[in-house]
């Protein structure tokens, strides 16, 4: 919030600034006395059909890929499961449901220590075991009591494991493992889904010691398996909210806006298409300025569209987010005062955006 409020004051500023005129050809060296007082450095770049695709990288838009091992699923009997045995022919061995009782209220319940009690053998070990195993066991221990005993196990009440699903999902929520394989997409389905605000791109999954970040919407749009891993019990899920991501376009234009990056890459001149083009009676046509804060100052970026073929050069320039897009109004004056107005806010602004990404 503390970010979008500043970005609102650079455009507060540059609408006011409006009136400022611009002198061509704009350079580096006329304008760096200007600010050097702001120990900010500003480069000019000029768009050209030869230097364009130098400063122009896509953004990739389609997230992270999972590193998660994902295998088949066996489930593995836990703590507080109940087991629901049958021994047939031997109805004295095979507690009965009754009218009123369902498997799982009159089921075998693994105890603390693993196991659970069984007539004639007693303690039959469960936890980590699956149920055809532990029906083997206990086929093997009662054949010393009952001929060719032949043995159901099933679980009935899946307690031991499960999975948690949080963020923005329209029903957080603790999900049970069961003996039928819970995936990424399960796990977030059976939580009422996707929130309008969730970013799939992103999604954490924690377990154990380490956090991994899946990129779920690459499975829900090109089926990439290796994205809908399946979970193990003790995972957190979490669905991030999406950040939205602008430019601001401003100035000469016919309907000052901002442009939506979070979901696209967009050009420069996709962006002035969007907002209705330049103002023809009032506007620069060679005052395209792309202004870019960087790491060791601002870039500012000139499209001289004098001449209509320039657009195809900007049909090359990807815009980032909070870029700034301002067109000068004609006739021409002093560039140096916008610039001079415009960095320390630019550099406020970095300064924010830093600080909420810590």
């Amino acid at each position: 919030m503390r970010l979008r409020i500043l970005a609102l004051a650079v455009i507060a500023l540059l609408t006011g600034c409006n009136v400022a005129k611009t002198d061509f050809p704009v350079r580096t060296a006329a304008i760096q006395t200007e600010v050097e007082e702001m120990a900010t450095d500003v480069t000019i770049i000029k768009l050209t059909v030869d230097n364009v695709s130098a400063f122009s990288t896509p953004r990739n838009l389609s997230g992270s890929r999972t590193t998660m091992a994902s295998s088949d699923w066996d489930y593995r009997v836990g703590v507080g499961d109940i087991l629901d045995i049958v021994v047939w022919d031997h109805p004295e061995l095979t507690m009965p449901a009754g009218e009123r009782r369902t498997p799982a209220e009159s089921g075998l319940r693994v105890q603390s220590d693993g196991t659970f009690y069984y007539p004639y053998v007693e303690q039959i070990a469960a936890k980590g075991r699956t149920p055809e195993q532990i029906r083997v066991d206990l086929t093997e221990r009662l054949g010393e009591y009952i001929p060719d005993p032949q043995v159901q196990v099933r679980v009935v009440g899946y307690r031991s494991q499960a999975v948690s699903v949080t963020g923005e999902v329209k029903n957080p929520s603790r999900q049970p493992l069961t003996d039928v394989a819970l995936t990424l997409l399960d796990a977030i389905d059976a939580a009422g889904g996707l929130s309008e605000a969730a970013d799939p791109r992103s999604v954490t999954v924690r377990r154990g010691g380490g956090s991994f970040i899946v990129d779920l919407q690459a499975f829900l749009e090109h089926g990439v398996k290796a994205n809908n891993p399946v979970l193990q019990s003790g995972d957190v899920v979490n669905v991030p909210k999406l950040e939205v991501q602008e430019a601001y376009l401003l100035g000469q234009l016919v309907r000052p806006s901002t442009v939506d990056l979070t979901r696209e890459n967009v050009t420069l001149t996709q962006a002035l298409t969007r907002v209705g083009g330049l103002k023809e009676d009032s506007a620069d046509a060679r005052g395209i300025f792309v202004f870019r804060k960087t790491s060791t100052g601002i870039t500012v970026y000139q499209l001289d569209a004098s001449n209509a073929a320039a657009y195809l050069v900007g049909s090359s320039f990807v815009i980032l987010p909070r870029d700034v897009i301002y067109v000068t109004s004609s006739p021409m004056h002093r560039w140096n005062s916008l610039i001079s107005k415009l960095v320390p806010t630019l550099s406020t602004v970095r300064m924010a955006d830093e600080l909420s990404s810590n």
